[in-house]
């Protein structure tokens, strides 16, 4: 096996790994194809001391794919640079991260990816982790599987952040309301199979509920419980931002969430969301 042209060190976890002697903004195509091999075998690399503009970050996130969102802040800091109030809407929505999920299941076409950077960290907290969905499944005892297969929940952003944080968009709101107006849930298998590495994973996390055939209690008791078994170790990891990290992450395989921190502290990160395959990552309302 050839060397690799950037240095891997696979994480104490299923999942994950930092790679360094790389600089993303300025990466060729030969070790593009050998870093994007490299992400679907970890499903999230980590990059230490990148300090991505905004413009190097949507370039290098254009690289996977088409994108969902270009780039936008995930920040406790408002545009006049003060600290948003507790109850303010966006605050809302970044405590509702702080859910196991994965992004735009609640969407017809969930992501395939997401770049994700460090400008502003605070003193303490405000981690984030990631839990693999693969070696979740894998790990599952026969009977479990048995149970699911077939089986699928819808997905809800308004659903999980009314369930969770208790607010519901509303007209007028400072909050674009991005996925909170979805009228139709997608209806996404419980187990489904990665479209490129073919390994089966959960489709699980804070936005599925109302399993088809199950009451709404014995649905949201299996969707717990599934969720509290996949987040465990060794299929989790968590990393401490520093200020310039940058990480890539396979949306189609991995939950993650945001760990709280003083919110009075700031926290600016900006987040690059790729695109989902229209025919493996789609799905429609039943």
């Amino acid at each position: 096996m050839s060397k690799l042209p950037f240095d891997v060190a696979p994480v104490d976890a299923t999942l994950g790994a930092v790679v360094t002697g790389v600089r993303l903004a300025e990466i060729s195509e030969a070790d593009f194809a050998a870093l994007y091999a490299t992400w679907l075998d970890h499903a999230l690399l980590i990059f230490p001391d990148q300090h991505l503009t905004r413009e190097e970050q949507l370039a290098f996130a254009q690289r996977f794919g088409e994108m969902e969102i270009p780039i936008t802040p995930i920040s406790n800091v408002a545009k006049d640079g003060s600290v948003r109030p507790p109850d303010d809407d966006v605050m809302k929505i970044l405590q509702g991260n702080m859910f196991w999920h994965a992004d735009s299941t609640y969407m017809p076409i969930q992501a395939k990816g997401a770049v994700f950077s460090a400008h502003t960290v605070p003193p303490a907290g405000g981690e984030t982790g990631w839990a693999d969905m693969r070696a979740a499944y894998d790990a599952l005892s026969p009977a479990m599987k048995e149970k699911i297969e077939g089986l699928s929940a819808y997905h809800s952003l308004a659903y999980s952040q009314a369930k969770q944080v208790d607010h519901q968009h509303t007209e007028g709101s400072a909050y674009s309301g991005y996925g909170m107006t979805v009228k139709d849930p997608p209806l996404r298998p419980l187990v489904k199979v990665h479209p490129e590495t073919g390994r089966p994973t959960l489709g699980i996390g804070r936005h599925a509920y109302g399993i088809p055939g199950l009451s709404p209690a014995e649905s949201e008791a299996l969707l717990d419980e599934l969720t509290d078994f996949a987040c465990q170790a060794p299929r989790i990891h968590y990393h401490h931002w520093t200020p310039g990290d940058a990480v890539i992450w396979d949306n189609r395989c991995l939950l993650h969430r945001a760990c709280m921190w003083d919110l009075a502290e700031p926290r600016v990160m900006y987040h690059s969301r790729i695109k989902g395959d229209v025919v493996s990552e789609f799905a429609a309302s039943a």
